[in-house]
C-alpha cells in the first residue's frame, strides 16, 4: 500500500506518534519504519495527496512532534513511496548519507529571517544622496515638461535601488551568518530584499534570538520578520 513519508529519525529516537492525524481526507495512523540504525515515520494513504492546508498542517505537526524529542531529517510535503519495502530499501541502500546528515543536524534548528525596506526612505535617502537625482527631481516637480527627465529619474533611481539593497542584504547576511552554524540565502520575493535560513545550534539559540533582536533595532527603515525554531527543511 502507498505511504506517505514525513521525516526520517535515528533509530533510537522516541518517535511519540500516539494522537497524530496523519494527511488524508481518511488520516491513517502515524509510524515508524524501522530498518538498522534510521527509522522512516510514515502512515498509509488510498490518494494523491495535495497541498491542501489540513495536509500541510498534518504535515507539520509530524515534524514538530518529532523535533521536539530528538534530531530529524524532515522531508518536503508531498514525499510517498509505494509501499513499507521500497522505504525499507532506501533506507538501507542510503543509511550512511542520512546518518551524516543527522549528525550534522543534531542539536540544530531551522530559523528563518526575512526582510523588506521602506521605499519611501529609501527614495528620500537617493534624492538627499544624489545631485543630480535632486535637481531632476526638483524640475519635474517644478512643472518642467521635458519627457527626457522622468526617465532620466527613473534609471538613476532604479540604479541606486538595486545597489543599495544589494549593498545591504549582503551586510544582513554577515551579520546574521556569524551567529549560525549552516545557512542558506534564497531568492527575495515580493518586496523583500532578503530570505534566509539559518541553522542554529540549540545552546546557542537565546544568543541568536537576542541578536535578531538588537539587528532588527539597528538598522533603520528595514522590517524583518523572524520565524523558528523549525524543523531545518533547508538543510536536508
Amino acid at each position: 500500500m502507498p505511504v506517505y513519508v514525513y521525516s526520517i529519525t535515528p533509530a533510537a529516537h522516541p518517535c511519540r506518534l500516539e494522537g497524530l492525524d496523519g494527511v488524508g481526507a481518511e488520516p491513517a495512523p502515524v509510524r515508524a519504519i524501522t530498518a538498522g540504525q534510521l527509522c522512516a515515520v510514515v502512515s498509509d494513504i488510498d490518494e494523491e495527496i495535495r497541498p491542501k492546508r489540513r495536509d500541510l498542517t498534518a504535515h507539520q505537526a509530524v515534524q514538530e512532534r518529532l523535533m521536539s524529542d530528538g534530531t530529524i531529517l524532515p522531508l518536503q510535503f508531498g514525499y510517498t513511496a509505494p509501499d513499507d519495502e521500497a522505504v525499507t530499501q532506501v533506507l538501507q541502500e542510503r543509511a550512511d548519507g542520512y546518518l551524516d546528515v543527522l549528525e550534522r543536524l543534531r542539536g540544530c534548528a531551522e530559523y528563518h529571517v526575512k526582510a523588506s525596506q521602506d521605499e519611501d526612505a529609501l527614495l528620500r535617502e537617493i534624492l538627499h544622496d544624489s545631485d543630480r537625482a535632486r535637481l531632476l527631481n526638483d524640475r519635474i516637480r517644478a512643472g518642467d515638461a521635458d519627457p527626457r527627465l522622468p526617465l532620466e529619474l527613473g534609471e538613476i533611481v532604479a540604479g541606486e535601488v538595486q545597489e543599495r539593497q544589494e549593498s545591504l542584504a549582503a551586510g544582513l547576511v554577515r551579520s546574521l551568518v556569524s551567529l549560525a552554524g549552516d545557512h542558506r540565502v534564497h531568492p527575495p520575493t515580493g518586496d523583500d530584499i532578503l530570505s534566509i535560513s539559518l541553522l542554529v545550534q540549540d545552546d546557542h539559540r537565546d544568543a541568536f534570538l537576542k541578536a535578531e533582536a538588537r539587528l532588527a533595532e539597528q538598522v533603520e527603515n528595514v522590517h524583518f520578520r523572524f520565524s523558528g525554531p523549525l524543523p531545518p527543511y533547508s538543510f536536508v
